[in-house]
């Protein structure tokens, strides 16, 4: 598989029992990595929370960070990340006919409305992101709003069971949603 995927293996040798070889020879790396300044992100592929202070380091020198891991990763490592994404989500493709909130159930288990709604950190960060981004008639580009949220948050769709972030929005029944040969646009129902 190293092969087909072009993936260079490297060998790390446990220098005494129980201890993090792996993870300081990966936070070397990193480090390299990033003082070498020839990328604009890293990937971090773990549920472990000791690699917090790895990307607070490397967001600070303006970097992006991937963090992918399993649902129970420690919620500090993932609030950490540029973006977190769940490992269960990933790989599950949903028909493009089926992103509508509506549709049956795919293969991504998506949250219900109610848990969607009752989740006060997202219900704000959605609706402080179309504000920012809206007009003056509130009205925003979902890419903006996209961009906003990528700017103050781990955050991706796949983590709610959704493909895109216009079904989750769409989903939360808190918005209304008008789309247009130019793109999406949604605005905060309550401002009508």
């Amino acid at each position: 598989m190293l092969h087909t995927y072009a993936i260079r293996p490297t060998q790390q040798f446990d220098y005494s029992t129980g201890k993090n070889a792996s993870d300081m020879a990966m936070v070397i790396d990193a480090m390299d990595l990033l003082h070498a300044g020839s990328v604009d992100g890293f990937a971090v592929v773990s549920g472990d929370a000791d690699f917090t202070p790895l990307v607070m380091r490397i967001l600070t020198e303006g970097a992006k960070v991937y963090g992918f891991g399993q649902r129970q990763t420690p919620e500090p490592f993932i609030n950490a990340c540029s973006q977190f994404t769940y490992v269960e989500g990933l790989g599950e493709s949903v028909p493009e006919n089926q992103e509508s909130p509506e549709s049956p159930v795919t293969a991504l288990t998506r949250v219900p409305q109610q848990k969607l709604r009752g989740d006060a950190r997202l219900v704000k960060m959605l609706r402080s992101a179309v504000d920012a981004a809206g007009g003056e008639d509130g009205w925003a580009n979902l890419a903006a709003v996209g961009h906003q949220i990528g700017n103050q948050a781990s955050f991706d769709p796949r983590n709610y069971g959704y493909a895109k972030l216009s079904g989750m929005v769409e989903a939360t029944g808190l918005f209304d949603v008008r789309r247009q040969s130019h793109g999406v646009f949604v605005r905060d129902n309550r401002r009508k």
